[in-house]
């Protein structure tokens, strides 16, 4: 076996993953790992196929951090080329629908065959096995069905689907960079790989565990934006300011509330009207001509920083120029391009001192990316092989 050298630093330091080209959850999950310190080598397809929201490669941006080489998994050749690859990695990602691995000849099987300490970890909406495996879907389906976006959405109004934010990066993959995480523990004492099987329908399933229990305590009201935190509750909401853009409030707490009252220059005894439901309507009337009397950034000077429990509604494009996230660096340029910084931070085990580099180029250097994973015989026949025509080691 080989071991795969790099420059990497942090906590991932030595890790190495092989990511098969996919959308969403996949790359997210690579990208996570990779940006704590994990060689990633991305293999992508020789002919990709049209999928997701087309742009710019530099702006697509799960892919930064990594390596690339495309192959035609069609071809013999780049079959074994990958289980070499898998010779010498210590997970596997992959993102297809159920049985496409196998018919690849690159399933679980032949890869722990080849590797007995991989971690093969897979990521789809449904899950590997049961009556909708086998079904098309995206985001808004995998919510739908586990009841998490029936609970999304205001009084009176149809749910309302939200960002892809809860199905594919939190509960794809967050939860599938989890499960390949506590697989690499458990290998330390087994010194076994294993399969991680990573579903959004799980995942969302899992991200919704607290509001399980509170509707089992009879404390959540099926009613959309009937309850405390979804939108139901006056003072945990957003409200418009004069210039039609937006802030938002979440005084739960009395203290805070009453915090809020004063900082809104509101009589003090309205703090009273927090527990009765029957003035929420009364006190939505109240906050929301208060925060209309003003633009929005009037009120962040008055109430940022404060126990109000306030923040601005920012654009994506605004979000970098907030000075907090300024001030602990919670956005980066790469290429040029602003985007999120590596997460999350550790005190001792830190990142790469350097911005991660960005999505790399399609087909761009193929061998030498390659030489970092392979021995000099087995790059050599890969050469011979033609499977990256017109370059050279």
């Amino acid at each position: 076996m080989t071991a795969v050298h790099g420059a990497n630093t942090g906590a991932l330091a030595g890790l190495t993953v092989i990511e098969l080209e996919g959308i969403g959850p996949a790359p997210m999950a690579a990208m996570l790992l990779a940006d704590l310190g994990a060689t990633v080598l991305r293999i992508q397809r020789r002919d990709p196929v049209e999928q997701g929201i087309q742009r710019e490669l530099r702006y697509n941006l799960l892919l930064r951090n990594r390596t690339s080489i495309e192959l035609d998994l069609k071809q013999p050749e780049a079959v074994s080329l990958v289980l070499d690859l898998v010779e010498n990695a210590d997970a596997l990602i992959e993102g297809f629908r159920p049985g496409v691995m196998e018919r690849l000849g690159l399933g679980p099987g032949p890869c722990l065959a080849r590797n007995p300490r991989l971690v093969y970890g897979r990521v789809t909406g449904w899950g590997q096995d049961g009556p909708l495996a086998q079904s098309a879907g995206h985001d808004i389906n995998y919510l739908a069905i586990t009841g998490a976006l029936g609970a999304i959405g205001r009084q009176g109004q149809p749910p309302a689907p939200p960002l892809a934010l809860l199905g594919d990066f939190a509960g794809g993959g967050l939860y599938l960079a989890l499960g390949i995480l506590a697989a690499l523990i458990e290998r330390a004492r087994s010194g076994r790989g294993q399969v991680v099987d990573a579903a959004m329908v799980d995942g969302v399933a899992s991200l919704s565990t607290a509001f399980f229990g509170l509707a089992a305590a009879g404390v959540w009201q099926p009613e959309r934006g009937a309850n405390l935190i979804d939108s139901g509750a006056p003072f945990y909401d957003v409200y418009a300011c004069r210039d039609g853009r937006y802030v938002s409030v979440g005084p739960l707490e009395s203290r805070f509330f009453r915090k809020l009252l004063a900082l809104l220059e509101l009589p003090e005894d309205l703090a009273g009207w927090q527990a009765d439901r029957k003035r929420w309507p009364d006190l939505r009337a109240r906050l929301a001509q208060a925060f209309s009397s003003r633009p929005r950034d009037e009120w962040s000077a008055r109430l940022d920083g404060t126990d109000a429990c306030f923040a601005p509604v920012l654009s994506f494009e605004e979000a970098p120029g907030h000075a907090h996230l300024r001030a602990r660096g919670t956005f980066i340029e790469v290429a040029g391009v602003t985007q999120p910084a590596p997460a999350p931070r550790l005190s001792r085990s830190a990142a790469p001192p350097t911005a991660p580099p960005a999505p790399p180029l399609r087909g761009v250097h193929a061998l030498a990316a390659l030489g970092r994973w392979l021995s000099p015989s087995t790059l050599e026949r890969v050469q011979a092989q033609g499977l990256f025509p017109g370059e050279t080691a």
